[in-house]
């Protein structure tokens, strides 16, 4: 079985440099919506069974949007389970200014996912963020009888922890290959139903505009 994944189109906070978590959402900025056409275009012979997008506005509209793009449009299914990386009282901070605030945590956020601890701001720990993704995951293909392939719409932070973790990489080495850009494409394949998934691509943005890779500005999550 064939396992997609994309993050959101690029928004307003992304580009001012505010943390976006599970609690803060802000609009799609307009040159998203072309960079989230060509993902579509990219996607669109594949015959996905289902779709199932984080309820957060900037995924929910990606999906939307792709599934607009599509062959053959498919069901939209809402799960909290996609939801972004908790950051608790960092949420619509500016992440320079929370820098100065928490120099350590935020740099284990960055780069030592086994020492990051966001209890100083009652945010959620990477554990716990690969668990409920990865549950919901392996959940879902347990459940789907028909071995199509599926696409998960969800957030930067919460997917580069989770494809690392399904792949089968260690806490400490969830952040190894960097963080997923906006509008990306990654793929993990399973024949067993079973962790770990076999990681075929992973953050793929060769159909983007090269200048608009990296634009995001918030890598640091």
């Amino acid at each position: 079985m064939d396992l997609y994944f994309t993050r959101h189109g690029r928004t307003e906070w992304n580009k001012e440099l505010r943390f976006q978590g599970s609690n803060g959402d802000s609009p799609l900025l307009p040159e998203s919506y072309e960079e989230i056409t060509l993902l579509g275009q990219r996607i669109k012979e594949i015959p996905f069974q289902k779709i199932y997008t984080s309820p957060q506005l900037r995924a929910k509209t990606t999906a939307e949007l792709i599934n607009q793009e599509l062959a053959n449009p498919v069901e939209i299914i809402e799960t909290d389970a996609l939801k972004e990386m908790n950051l608790g009282d960092l949420e619509g901070q500016m992440i320079p200014e929370m820098q100065k605030n928490y120099p350590q945590q935020l740099d284990c956020l960055r780069a030592f996912p086994e020492k990051y601890d966001p209890s100083a701001y009652k945010g959620e720990t990477f554990s716990q963020v690969v668990r409920r993704v990865e549950n919901f995951v392996v959940n879902v293909i347990a459940e789907t009888p028909v071995d199509a392939p599926i696409l998960f719409v969800s957030h930067g932070a919460t997917l580069t922890a989770a494809i690392n973790a399904m792949a089968g990489e260690k806490l400490a080495d969830l952040r190894k290959r960097g963080g997923i850009n906006n509008n990306s494409l990654s793929q993990l394949v399973t024949e067993n139903k079973q962790l770990p998934f076999h990681l075929v691509t992973y953050n793929d943005v060769s159909f983007l505009k090269e200048e608009r890779v990296h634009a995001s500005g918030d890598e640091l999550i």
